[in-house]
């Protein structure tokens, strides 16, 4: 769901959250008050006192709202389907400041599945930022990471922060190129 209209909330608890965009970490206190701006890919972009922050998912309650539902995968599914879901949960991750997914942003260069041991995998991907400098593109990359590990027989996700080649509005798919008026 994106949020174009604010929705008002309260923390009904301390909660974890990232300062956008500079990419601090903070705490913000039960009982602070704010509106949602962005809700996508089961994190929330809020503004409260004049900033905007981003919490996870994992802290959904903490504004009243239901954290994401655990990923299942078939018994015995193969590298196939786990490639699905992987591209799946890429297009879960998003900038908190764009309403796009980090997949038709073209931010996402390369996802390659491989076997680990004992019937896991490990997720190897490169990705870029739309602009090198971005406080926060250790949180997407964290954001990527921490979403891949969810997927049930991925041991561990690689994410590679790559600045070559450069991102540019012509690695967005046509629908986001649209959304963003950037044709």
């Amino acid at each position: 769901m994106y949020s174009r209209s604010s929705e008002p909330v309260r923390f009904e608890r301390d909660c974890a959250a990232v300062l956008v965009p500079a990419g601090e970490h903070v705490t913000l206190p039960a009982g602070s008050a704010g509106y949602i701006t962005q809700a996508l890919g089961g994190s929330y972009t809020l503004f409260v006192e004049g900033n905007l922050f981003r919490i996870s998912g994992r802290d959904a309650d903490a504004i009243g709202k239901e954290p994401p539902v655990p990923l299942e995968l078939p018994d015995g599914a193969d590298d196939a389907a786990v490639e699905r879901m992987v591209w799946e949960q890429l297009r879960t991750c998003f900038d908190p400041e764009i309403p796009i997914n980090v997949v038709d942003l073209g931010l996402v260069y390369e996802a390659d599945v491989q076997p680990a041991t004992d019937g896991q995998r490990r997720i190897e991907v490169k990705m870029t930022l739309t602009a090198p400098g971005c406080g926060m593109g250790d949180i997407l990359v964290d954001d990527v990471r921490s979403k891949l590990e969810l997927i049930p027989t991925v041991e561990e996700a690689d994410v590679e922060l790559v600045f070559d080649p450069p991102w540019n509005r012509t690695m967005m798919s046509e629908a986001a190129r649209l959304e963003t008026g950037m044709l």
